[in-house]
């Protein structure tokens, strides 16, 4: 099975440019503030920011590494169940007839509508539940809920478009 690293790490790397837009004063940076009851000129002491840029490439790069095997359907059962030596090469040309009609297994979903549905399912079904979770047991309201899981549909919509279309 080949994982492409690379496009792992630029899927990864999407999630700053959406977080500094996302958060954003101008955006819902503002807003974000409000919920947590701090302010522009608080939230920045005692607060390291390489430290914390660090530590979000890491969590990053594991959040795209695992949407990796939900958008790239090649990495499935189907494969590992197939027995072809050729399932797991990059550029194989494996179909299957399914009703009738021959649909070659490794291109037919890398595109980046499969990879923007399945990031979207990541974010609604995964980091969601998560995010609510944690707000609820934090009392946050609504608001903050919203803003925190819009961020992250967003970016799993995006990191699995990347790593969708990175052939």
């Amino acid at each position: 099975m080949d994982i492409n690293f690379l496009a792992i790490f630029v899927a990864a790397l999407v999630s700053f440019p959406i977080g500094f837009t996302w958060y954003h004063p101008k955006v819902f940076g503002s807003a974000w503030l409000k919920e947590i009851d701090e302010t522009q000129e608080s939230i920045g002491k005692d607060f390291n920011m390489l430290k914390t840029l660090l530590i979000s490439l890491i969590c990053a790069f594991f959040i795209a590494m695992s949407i990796n095997f939900m958008v790239v359907h090649q990495y499935s059962l189907f494969s590992l169940l197939a027995d072809i030596p050729e399932a797991s090469k990059e550029g194989a040309k494996i179909s299957v007839l399914l009703n009738g009609n021959e649909i070659d297994v490794w291109s037919n979903f890398r595109t980046l509508k499969h990879g923007l549905f399945h990031g979207f399912l990541a974010g609604l079904m995964f980091s969601s539940p998560i995010i609510i979770q944690n707000a609820l047991f934090e009392r946050k309201s609504f608001k903050y809920i919203a803003i925190h899981s819009g961020y992250w549909i967003v970016t799993m919509m995006l990191m699995g478009g990347i790593i969708c279309v990175w052939k």
